[in-house]
């Protein structure tokens, strides 16, 4: 698979493989491959996802920019095949759900001023490192609605002073979609608008 887009040519090839130092790391690097190839993925097929892969996406979720680094997120990993019915019947965009074998619940800490961008930061971090895992997944948006903050908090037993924030449904892809850039120039404003 290999990117040919408006002058992007790096070519993807394999697992995302960590730098050890900053001169390993160039704007052609696995970095750059990850963020143009990650996609929503909504099909998965029923391999697991492991322990050891859980705890990398929840590295990568803590290793997000926090407003003051208040770092005022909690992660509900969910596994199990109830849970994960009882929030695809509430949410009109996680139907997905029933065949994902794992949901990370981002939820945060309302109190904290920047709560709403860290766990925001936090989501995007994970779906990035799910795809240089080899993962996929896709985030359903849950705060600030309220008719699906209710149920998942009922669900999950979250406790009132927590909001969850989204639901990002994970697993291996059962679909394919091909890297991409979606630039638009006329979205750009130098200067001043």
């Amino acid at each position: 698979m290999s990117l040919t887009r408006q002058g992007f040519g790096p070519t993807i090839v394999g697992p995302y493989v960590p730098h050890s130092t900053p001169e390993e790391a160039t704007v052609n690097n696995s970095t750059w491959q990850m963020i143009l190839a990650r996609r929503s993925i909504r099909k998965y097929t029923a391999q697991p996802v492991t322990l050891e892969e859980v705890k990398q996406l929840l590295e990568a979720a803590m290793a997000a920019p926090s407003g003051h680094n208040v770092q005022p997120w909690h992660f509900i990993t969910v596994t199990h095949r109830e849970a994960l019915n009882r929030m695809a019947a509430i949410h009109p965009y996680g139907k997905m759900l029933p065949q994902a074998p794992l949901c990370i619940v981002i939820c945060g800490e309302p109190r904290s001023e920047f709560w709403a961008q860290d766990c925001a930061a936090a989501a995007e971090n994970i779906l990035l490192a799910a795809t240089a895992l080899g993962l996929g997944g896709v985030w359903c948006g849950v705060h600030p609605h309220p008719e699906l903050e209710q149920p998942v908090r009922e669900i999950l037993g979250i406790p009132p002073e927590i909001t969850p924030f989204c639901l990002i449904p994970i697993g291996h892809p059962a679909e394919r979609k091909e890297p991409r850039t979606q630039y638009r120039e006329e979205r750009v404003h130098y200067e001043h608008w």
